[in-house]
């Protein structure tokens, strides 16, 4: 179930999010340890899992105690948001390289998702404005800065590469969801099957799906491999990316 983050009030919000105005009721509690607590529970159960109540249960500490530190759980997602973009790699990046620095960053985000993988239960539409969103944006832009953009297009080359990332990690990681569900392998699954399959699908029929699926299929064993889609369309967003870098060099 998706959870829209953003709903809590703004200056509680960014409170929390820059650590500002914290009041200290216990030493051993603090916003750090809260969001920890509830992005390990995130990363183990779904965002579908996560409740103050939950989060206090795994630091052992009553529900009401969380509150002193975090005003509501539409807060605490955005602070969890904010948290786990500190993840990141940030190399310096090599002047001219954009599209080697791009394609470092589009595999960064990939890896986050497919670690954090309730980031895609969260709507993303407002921005979560808190220092590590913001230190990682910075430092993304800088692949395209100075090659030629405007800051307008700057800003939706990068939005264009991490919306690919986004639509690539929720289609693997509903691959893994199903996996672990049936117990079997997409493999294992099309052996199943094929028995059947042969009885009902005439490849004379349909030509052009029975040749393409047969050699996709024998490509990577399934109808379809996340990280092949993954990096295949990386590599068409780039190759546009491109395009419109020269268009602004004549």
């Amino acid at each position: 179930m998706a959870s829209e983050h953003g709903g809590g009030d703004p200056a509680r919000t960014l409170a929390v999010l820059w650590r500002v105005n914290g009041r200290a009721a216990r030493k051993d509690l603090g916003v750090d340890r809260i969001v920890a607590a509830a992005v390990g529970l995130a990363d183990a159960e779904g965002l579908g899992a996560l409740s103050m109540r939950r989060v206090a249960d795994r630091l052992g500490v009553g529900t009401m105690s969380l509150y002193t530190h975090v005003p509501g759980k539409s807060e605490l997602v955005d602070a969890m948001v904010d948290a786990v973009q500190a993840e990141t790699a940030r190399p310096p990046h090599e002047p001219g390289a954009w599209r080697a620095s791009l394609t470092a960053i589009a595999r960064e985000n990939w890896a986050l998702h497919l670690r954090h993988p309730w980031l895609l239960e969260v709507v993303a539409h407002r921005a979560v404005l808190g220092p590590h969103v913001a230190a990682k944006y910075d430092y993304e832009l800088g692949a395209v800065d100075g090659i030629g953009l405007g800051d307008v297009e700057m800003d939706s080359v990068l939005n264009l590469v991490l919306a690919h990332v986004r639509a690539a990690a929720r289609i693997a990681v509903e691959a893994e969801v199903v996996r672990r569900r049936t117990g079997l392998t997409d493999e294992q699954w099309w052996r199943a099957a094929a028995p059947f399959l042969a009885k009902v699908f005439d490849p004379d029929r349909f030509p052009l799906a029975a040749r393409v699926g047969a050699a996709a299929g024998e490509e990577h064993g399934a109808a379809y491999h996340g990280e092949h889609a993954f990096a295949f369309g990386l590599e068409r967003v780039l190759d546009g990316i491109e395009a419109l870098v020269r268009s602004r060099r004549q």
